[in-house]
Order: structure tokens, then sequence, then C-alpha cells
């Protein structure tokens, strides 16, 4: 699946991919020199869709991070072939021949993990307000 393809299926993952880039973009402007007024323009502005698809298609080793800090934690095994398992074994893999073909997998995986977390975070909300979620913003 393409970078593209990922952030349109998985929105709510989406959601979180793009404000760790635009945060650590924001974190290596550690010079005093930039204001915080364009920092916040930059948070105002966001990172498009497009561009984060490029990434995740040219680089997506990145998304590990992003993952690994929201608690999805993917390892890439080898014994002949290489496999993957998210969450020690709560998702087990295939085999691929190469390390990239094992990675570009895991990283599906994880996104379909990480949303599914997410889409239960936003109902244990939405119970906890009491109501149905019927307005609840998705984005």
């Amino acid at each position: 699946m393409s970078g593209i393809e990922l952030l349109e299926k998985y929105p709510l993952a989406a959601n979180v991919i793009k404000a760790s880039i635009l945060e650590k973009m924001i974190e290596s402007f550690k010079d005093d020199s930039v204001p915080d007024e364009f920092k916040e323009h930059m948070r105002q502005q966001g990172v498009e869709d497009d561009k984060v698809a490029v990434m995740i298609d040219v680089q997506p080793r990145f998304l590990f991070d992003v993952f690994d800090d929201n608690s999805v934690f993917i390892q890439i095994n080898v014994f002949n072939t290489f496999s993957y398992s998210i969450n020690e074994g709560e998702v087990i893999s295939g085999s691929w021949e190469t390390r990239k073909e094992a990675e570009k997998a895991a990283i599906e995986a994880a996104f379909d993990v990480l949303e599914e977390s997410l889409q239960e975070d936003r109902m244990k909300v939405i119970a906890q307000n009491g109501n149905t979620g019927e307005h609840y913003d998705e984005n």
C-alpha cells in the first residue's frame, strides 16, 4: 500500500503521524532566532498529506519512532527470511526475502494497530461523556 493510501485508510493514525512530524520539525528550530509566531504558524498550517506520503514511500523507517511513541512496537526478526511482530507477538507476520519488504509490511500492520487503538480511545471518551458519539469530530 502506498503512503497516500495508508493516510487515507487510517485517518486517526494519519493525524498522529502528521502531528509527530510537525513537532519534530519545530523542535529542530532550537535556535532562539526562530520566532514563536513562526512556529505557531507552522502548527496552524500543518503538514500536507502528499508530503507525508512521499516520506512514507521514500523512507518509512522514520515511522518506527512515531509508532514507538504511541506504544506500537515493531520488531523485525530474521531466521533464513525476514518477518515482523508487533507488541510482543500481538501481530505476527509471514516471511519476506528482504528486510525492507518486512519493514513495509510491518508499517502497514502498525497503521492498523494504531488506528484501532485510537478508535478504542475515542470510544472511551464518548462513553465517558454519556453520548453516542454521533456528533464527534473524527479528525
